[in-house]
């Protein structure tokens, strides 16, 4: 528990929100009145984590999702009703009430919904989508937890990628992280690769790899996967992720590849720790062959990565 002006507070990151906020904002021009319901509490088997939104609006459109649909019939009823009353609600969906059987939760799962009217929604979203990208943004709850607690929302920048080679491979990771709401960034000098025929409506830079990621700018919200597999472009990729805050750093190769990738990196002056940060070969070991599977492997153990700070309440 944390104290903050002498209130006890719990906090909950999340990146998957940006979408959210942006129908909020897209709504709010077309003058719906809407709710947010926010998970601020899971316990057993949950399906969303803590941080998750689902807005609904006063004709029952939504988007987003505070469950696997189990207790989404519930939160949209209320909703409606704190949409009316211009006052938020906590809903709790435990185990032991009758309740939690009725909506779904009987396999053991315990989860706690807050459902509050959207208000200053223009101001809001100023603030969240127009500001500094790479800042974090908090936003406070109008109403208290079950523990008494003040439950404040801190929203990480937007889940980055950036690709280093305009391959084959790059192809179907780029499609894949887009169909996650990851926003990608495709990175090759040579210009008969990164082009708008190969890569329609990517962003893609055709500057070197080390100039573009200086200009791009690293957070710890960033992954980098580097695939061009010609250490020309790859290694000076790689020296200014390893110096930088990103979360996941990627290269293609076999295992061969790698040793001789880590010999030049540390005539180079890096550490052992410093090169162990890199995923080499990049992917989970999946079996795969195909360009679009390995694409896969890479993404499964992005979001592996990403997923594993879960144990520390980021969504």
């Amino acid at each position: 528990m944390i104290f903050e002006d002498g209130f006890a507070t719990v906090r909950a990151m999340s990146t998957d929100w940006r979408h959210i906020w942006q129908t909020i904002r897209d709504w709010d021009g077309e003058g719906r009145q809407m709710a947010l319901a926010t998970v601020v509490k899971t316990w057993g088997s949950s399906p969303r984590p803590v941080g998750s939104h689902l807005v609904i609006d006063a004709e029952g459109h939504m988007e987003g999702s505070v469950s696997g649909g189990c207790v989404d019939g519930v939160v949209v009823t209320t909703a409606f009703e704190v949409i009316k009353s211009g006052k938020g609600e906590l809903l709790k969906f435990e185990v032991a009430t009758d309740q939690a059987w009725e909506v779904g939760l009987s396999c053991g799962g315990e989860v706690h919904i807050i459902v509050e009217p959207l208000l200053d929604i223009q101001k809001t979203c100023v603030y969240l989508l127009d500001g500094d990208p790479h800042e974090v943004r908090t936003i406070e709850a109008t109403i208290k937890t079950a523990d008494d607690e003040i439950f404040i929302h801190e929203y990480k920048p937007l889940l980055k990628l950036i690709v280093v080679g305009a391959v084959h491979i790059s192809q179907g990771l780029v499609k894949m992280a887009e169909a996650l709401d990851i926003d990608v960034t495709l990175i090759d000098p040579r210009t008969a690769y990164a082009s708008e025929e190969r890569f329609p409506g990517t962003r893609f830079i055709t500057d070197w790899p080390d100039e573009a990621l200086e200009e791009i700018g690293i957070n710890s919200s960033t992954a980098i996967v580097t695939l061009s597999h010609d250490p020309k472009l790859d290694d000076p990729a790689l020296e200014v992720a390893m110096k930088s805050d990103a979360f996941y750093i990627a290269a293609l190769g076999s295992r061969k590849t790698q040793q001789e990738r880590s010999a030049r990196l540390k005539e180079k002056g890096f550490s052992e720790k410093e090169i162990a940060r890199i995923h080499g070969p990049a992917g989970l070991d999946i079996g795969s062959l195909e360009p679009a599977e390995i694409a896969l492997s890479i993404l499964a153990e992005l979001v592996s990565i990403r997923r594993s700070e879960n144990i520390k309440g980021i969504a």
